[in-house]
């Protein structure tokens, strides 16, 4: 492995950034992966959010970012293509990570591409797949790394399944049931801004993490896909599909139904509702996979309703991303969302 930091330029400041990516790349700053960090967002807002976070600074004392616009901007001045000039203003071959709504996936990575850069998109990729193709092209073309963050990959349990598959324990996958509900405080967040009909669906959004699942664990691919939506309003009078049930079929003619919304209810100790069941054929038996990505052994009960939508009781995941004490100042990063990060990374860096 190369000890060359790479310059990292983050387009979009939302929540995947907060709660995942910024804090992942702080701690890879301390590891000497990374070396500067700029962030990108249309105003300043969420990047004032981002720099006032008081749970940052306790965790990575001394570390900040570069805020495209400025800190200091008025908030209703927009700047739609300024991550454009962020973009060029990079050295080459280092890492744009993509984290905009899907609808603007494709746009920003073939800026990246057009300008030499490794990057990193968080799901999915892109909506169609000759945009996929083209991405593909660009990128082998130029030597780039381009990596989509499925961080559910990263999850123990899915890592188990994937070795037991392979090594013929569960026989053919024939039937599979999933189910993804993000809570219904979604609703009164930026998404009513962008997660429109003529942009996505819950099933693009977060559906798709299921759907990887199923190829990552088998190897299989899927083969051809319906969706059937329900549109609901959003405060702000948008309107968007608020739920959505999608079937796959595998080319082994196995099938999943994925079921997802923006629906989980606030006062629910969640703090969504996902899992999985997965059904095979083996030889004059059956096997199965089942897991609870909801529950995992592990609820509070706080004194002040400090959970996620203000409620007292509440499922805590230990698996996913966690900040806790370590050997160093501050807090470490823990969990599969900041190995997805740094296994990303740290393949670009070599």
């Amino acid at each position: 492995m190369t000890d060359q930091k790479l310059d990292v330029a983050i387009v979009g400041g939302g929540m995947i950034v907060n709660d995942q990516i910024l804090p992942s790349l702080y701690h890879l700053q301390r590891l000497g992966v990374v070396g500067q960090i700029s962030i990108c967002a249309r105003h300043c807002t969420p990047l004032k959010a981002l720099a006032e976070n008081a749970e940052f600074a306790t965790a990575f004392p001394g570390h900040g970012f570069t805020p495209h616009p400025a800190l200091d901007e008025p908030a209703d001045v927009y700047h739609a293509e300024l991550y454009k000039e962020v973009i060029a203003g990079l050295a080459p071959r280092q890492i744009v990570i993509v984290a905009v709504p899907e609808n603007m996936h494709y746009p920003v990575t073939m800026t990246a591409l057009a300008h030499d850069q490794n990057v990193l998109c968080v799901k999915p990729l892109v909506m169609t797949h000759n945009e996929a193709a083209e991405i593909e092209f660009a990128a082998f073309d130029k030597g780039l790394f381009v990596g989509v963050e499925y961080h559910k990959r990263f999850d123990r349990r899915v890592l188990l399944a994937r070795k037991s598959y392979q090594a013929g324990q569960f026989g053919d996958f024939v039937m599979g049931d999933a189910k993804l509900l993000e809570p219904y405080l979604y609703r009164d967040s930026n998404f009513q801004n962008w997660f429109t009909c003529d942009h996505t669906d819950p099933f693009v959004y977060i559906g798709c993490h299921y759907v990887d699942q199923v190829h990552f664990i088998t190897g299989l691919l899927p083969q051809s896909v319906s969706v059937v939506g329900v549109k609901g309003s959003f405060p702000n009078g948008n309107v968007g599909f608020m739920w959505a049930n999608g079937r796959v079929v595998f080319e082994n003619g196995g099938v999943l139904s994925v079921v997802t919304g923006l629906g989980y209810p606030n006062e629910g100790a969640g703090s969504n509702d996902q899992g999985m069941i997965m059904y095979f054929e083996g030889d004059s038996c059956t096997g199965m996979i089942e897991h609870d990505d909801q529950f995992r052994g592990m609820a509070h009960t706080f004194t002040k309703g400090a959970g996620p939508g203000g409620s007292a009781y509440n499922y805590i995941n230990p698996d996913y991303f966690k900040l806790i004490p370590w050997i160093g100042d501050g807090l470490q990063p823990v969990g599969y969302g900041y190995e997805s990060i740094a296994a990303n990374l740290q393949t670009i860096q070599r």
